[in-house]
């Protein structure tokens, strides 16, 4: 599968699922963000802390949901 096609199948996802995905990538971002930072953290404990956190019940940015007037 080339990138092109890895994208089209990223878009045909139910916006559920694309809002699971980022959700359970969040440990692994931040694991790698604090390793390259030379603050190594456990992922399990952020995978444990991330358990603790209600998900957002809807992908859509806040700029789409609440405008700001000009």
């Amino acid at each position: 599968m080339n990138w092109t096609e890895t994208i089209h199948q990223w878009r045909r996802l139910p916006a559920e699922e694309k809002l699971r995905r980022r959700w359970q990538s969040i440990p692994m971002d931040v694991a790698q963000s604090m390793a390259f930072e030379k603050e190594p953290v456990e992922i399990r404990r952020l995978q444990e802390i991330l358990a603790q956190i209600a998900p957002p019940a809807s992908s859509k940015p806040l700029a789409v949901s609440y405008p700001i007037s000009k």
